[in-house]
């Protein structure tokens, strides 16, 4: 999750936090204000009743609620001392003016006591609360309004600020993730006066130099060593070379010579592997036109049919479409060839090899061994899936090094039991 979303996230949590107890309090707040203005009104209402009962006892008989909401009891002296004024939430059956017939309405009641000439009673006052109840509905309403407007508003608003606020922190984030040893010109630029994104671009520019630096000096002293060894090898095949076709030479030093012979010939294979990815990375190949891929890959097969043969393994090749893009053609039948050939040498007895080429990708699948390969590191220089003595390690590499100068994508995958590269072409 992204830092903006996780901090409006956090934001919008706390938010809705404090207005909920907010709101909360503030509901039950107002309920109690209306229950006590109520409470207010029937207390002053039963000091009336007890006064109206002094001057008129005929009220002390009145037992059941009417128009007036009130009824009267007599109670034993030792009731009416024990009881406290109540104050309770209850329902009545009434019949408004707009009902068909008796429902159920919430009243507010006081039950309280009181004594007239040396009698004593118990009296219970009642005050509708259908008018109160729709106000509570009301502000409840209102209150749940308020609350969404609220979170609605402070998230919209965060969202815009924060947005702004980290605009030049995603746009510098994206630079340094588009950033290639070897290829950016520019370093990553953060148009912001912000200091802590400005000390971050420092910190991160300076790592990125200090990387820039040792890669050329690596880039350099690779191809300067694989120049400079060129020439002692080119003599030591040589020099190996007459020594074999000596008649004299006895058997067990000519074995010795021909496996010393193999070796120098790994050395110029990985020694001319080097150049040429040394050669891509300074971008010596710059003769770009229209190449064919379905009839490089059609080469690479013809070539390798002796492989093939030997090994049993059946090659398909299945075209969709002719798929063609702007390269250059060595590189182009580098990067092809060295996908096949590692389809081929890692290949089993009695295999096989699978060929699709779409109008903009190509697929090869190739039986091997039966377990997903390190996709992280199948593209790596000298990474090796297997101890072949005769292999450099840089074939993947080299092709790999090949599509990210021209924008192409190489990916590996495992699929029913079938190792996979799929190249995808940049559409044009």
């Amino acid at each position: 999750m992204k830092l903006l979303n996780k901090s409006i996230q956090y934001l919008s949590v706390s938010i809705l936090g404090i207005i909920t107890v907010w709101s909360i309090i503030f509901y039950v707040n107002m309920l109690d204000d209306i229950k006590g203005k109520m409470d207010e009104g029937l207390e002053n209402y039963k000091r009336i009743i007890i006064q109206n009962a002094k001057k008129d006892s005929s009220i002390l008989t009145k037992n059941y609620f009417d128009e007036s909401f009130f009824t009267i009891q007599k109670i034993n002296k030792q009731e009416a001392i024990s009881r406290k004024d109540i104050y309770l939430d209850t329902t009545f059956l009434m019949q408004d003016a707009d009902d068909d017939e008796l429902e159920s309405e919430p009243v507010r009641m006081l039950i309280s006591s009181f004594e007239i000439d040396g009698q004593y009673y118990k009296l219970k006052v009642a005050n509708s609360m259908v008018d109160e109840d729709d106000l509570i509905e009301n502000l409840l309403r209102d209150v749940i309004w308020l609350y969404v407007i609220l979170i609605t508003g402070i998230i919209f608003i965060n969202n815009v600020v924060l947005r702004r606020l980290w605009k030049p922190f995603y746009e510098f984030l994206n630079q340094v993730k588009n950033f290639r040893l070897g290829s950016a010109q520019k370093l990553p630029n953060a148009q912001t006066n912000i200091r802590e994104f400005t000390d971050l671009q420092n910190a991160v520019n300076t790592l990125l130099e200090h990387n820039i630096n040792a890669f050329e000096q690596q880039k350099q002293f690779i191809g300067n060593a694989s120049h400079e060894l060129q020439t002692p090898l080119a003599i030591a095949t040589n020099k190996l070379e007459l020594l074999l076709e000596n008649n004299d030479l006895k058997s067990e030093y000519a074995e010795n010579i021909a496996e010393v012979y193999q070796i120098i010939q790994r050395l110029v294979r990985l020694n001319k592997s080097l150049l040429l990815l040394t050669k891509i990375e300074n971008k010596q190949f710059l003769e770009n036109q229209t190449v064919s891929i379905n009839k490089i890959v059609r080469n690479c097969v013809d070539d390798l049919e002796d492989i093939t043969d030997y090994k049993h393994i059946g090659i398909a090749i299945d075209e969709t479409s002719e798929l063609k893009t702007e390269m250059d053609v060595s590189l182009a039948n580098i990067m092809i060839s060295n996908l096949i050939k590692n389809a081929a040498f890692h290949n089993i007895e009695n295999g096989k090899i699978e060929i699709y080429i779409s109008n903009t990708s190509l697929k090869i699948f190739n039986t091997g061994k039966n377990m997903m390969l390190d996709e992280k590191q199948i593209f790596t220089r000298f990474y090796k899936s297997d101890s072949k003595i005769n292999n450099t390690g840089l074939g993947l590499a080299i092709a790999k090094a090949i599509a990210d100068l021209y924008g192409i994508t190489i990916r590996y995958h495992f699929e029913n039991s079938l190792h996979c590269f799929e190249v995808t072409f940049v559409s044009k």
